[in-house]
C-alpha cells in the first residue's frame, strides 16, 4: 500500500505526525513531505529521524497555492494539521475557523488538483454534537471531507477517535506533571469520561481507513472508555489530593464517537465502524449511538495496563 509511494502529512510535526511518520517509514515508501509552520519543529524532526526519504516543507495550510505546489507528485495525503486547544479556540474562534476549516477545504481543493489516490482526514470525538469551538469546525471540516460537491478519483475519508494517551496537551502528560511537582489533580466533575486510544490503536484505524475506503466514509474505532476519576487514583494513587474546578466552557460530561442519524448508515468490521454516506445498514450495535457514557468502561486493572502499553507507568 505504501511501498514507492510518495505521501504527505500536514501537521507532520506534531504527535501524530511523527508516530505516522515512523510507522511509514517501515514500508518502504519513496518519500515523505512533512508540511508544518514550525521551522524550529521541523529541523528538531530531522535531526531525531536522519532519514533521507523525509522532505520538509514549511507552509501553512490557509495558503492553498503551498498546498498545490506541496502536492504535486503526491499519492497519499493525511491531513493531520489543526489547531485543537479547547480553551485557546474559544478564545480566538476566526483563527481556529480559518485553520481548521478552510484549511481543510484547501487540502482537499489541492488534492483534485493534483490527482491524489487517496485522502485522509484526522477528527475527533469533539466533532460530534460539539459544544465547543473546536469541535465545530472539526465537524465543519468532516462535512467538507467527505462532501460529493465535485467529482474527483481522490478517495477521501474521515478517520474520528478520541483522546489520544500521551499526545501533547492531553490529560494523562498533564496529570504526570502536576504529580512530579506535587500538585493537586484538578477534576472538572467526578462523573466526567473519555475516550482513550494508544497511538499504535490510532496508526492503526488509519492504515485500515487507507487500505478500506471507498471514499465519503468515516472510521471510528470499537475503543472502551474512562473515568477521568479513576484515571486520577491510577496515576496519582487513592489518596492523592484533588481539586473539583467545575466544567470549563465548551466541555462535556461524556464524549460521542457516533450520534444517532450516523448509526443508521454504520457497519461494523474487525473492531472499526464504518460510517458511509447516505446508505441504510443494520448496524449490530443496539445503541443509538455510540458515547463514553455507554462504551464498556475501563476498570483500574485495564487503565494500569493501557498506560504501562503507552509507556506512562
Amino acid at each position: 500500500m505504501f511501498e514507492g509511494k510518495n505521501i504527505l502529512i500536514t501537521g507532520g510535526t506534531g504527535s501524530f505526525g511523527k508516530w505516522m511518520t515512523r510507522e511509514l517509514l517501515k514500508h518502504n515508501p519513496s518519500e515523505i513531505r512533512i508540511y508544518s509552520r514550525d521551522e524550529e519543529k521541523q529541523a528538531d524532526m530531522k535531526l531525531e529521524f536522519g532519514d533521507e526519504r523525509l522532505k520538509f516543507i514549511i507552509g501553512d495550510i490557509r495558503d492553498i497555492q503551498r498546498l498545490i505546489e506541496a502536492t504535486k507528485g503526491v499519492h497519499i495525503v493525511y491531513h493531520a494539521a489543526a489547531l485543537k486547544i479547547v480553551p485557546n479556540c474559544e478564545e480566538h474562534p476566526m483563527e481556529v475557523l480559518k485553520t481548521n476549516s478552510m484549511g481543510s477545504w484547501n487540502v482537499k481543493q489541492a488534492s483534485i488538483e493534483n490527482g491524489i489516490e487517496k485522502a485522509i482526514l484526522i477528527s475527533t470525538d469533539k466533532a460530534v454534537k460539539p459544544v465547543n469551538f473546536y469541535g465545530m469546525t472539526k465537524a465543519i471540516a468532516e462535512k467538507i471531507w467527505v462532501s460529493k460537491e465535485f467529482k474527483s478519483g481522490t478517495k477521501f475519508a474521515v478517520v474520528r477517535y478520541g483522546n489520544v494517551i500521551g499526545s501533547r496537551g492531553s490529560v494523562v502528560p498533564f496529570f504526570k506533571h502536576l504529580i512530579e511537582k506535587g500538585k493537586p489533580l484538578p477534576i472538572t466533575h467526578p462523573k466526567m469520561t473519555r475516550f482513550l486510544i494508544t497511538l499504535s490503536q490510532a496508526i492503526d484505524l488509519v492504515f485500515y481507513a487507507t487500505e478500506n475506503t471507498n471514499g465519503h466514509d468515516i472510521f471510528v474505532p470499537d475503543i472502551p472508555t474512562c473515568s477521568i476519576l479513576d484515571l486520577s487514583r491510577v496515576m496519582g494513587g487513592e489518596n492523592y489530593p484533588l481539586v473539583y474546578t467545575g466544567i470549563r466552557p465548551g466541555e462535556k460530561i461524556h464524549e460521542c464517537l457516533i450520534q444517532e442519524d450516523e448509526f443508521h448508515r454504520a457497519e461494523k468490521d474487525k473492531g472499526y465502524y464504518i460510517i458511509h454516506p447516505y446508505a441504510q445498514y443494520d448496524c449490530e450495535d443496539s445503541r443509538e449511538e455510540f458515547t463514553s457514557e455507554n462504551a464498556r468502561r475501563l476498570n483500574k486493572e485495564e487503565i494500569v495496563e493501557l498506560l504501562r502499553e503507552s509507556g506512562w507507568l
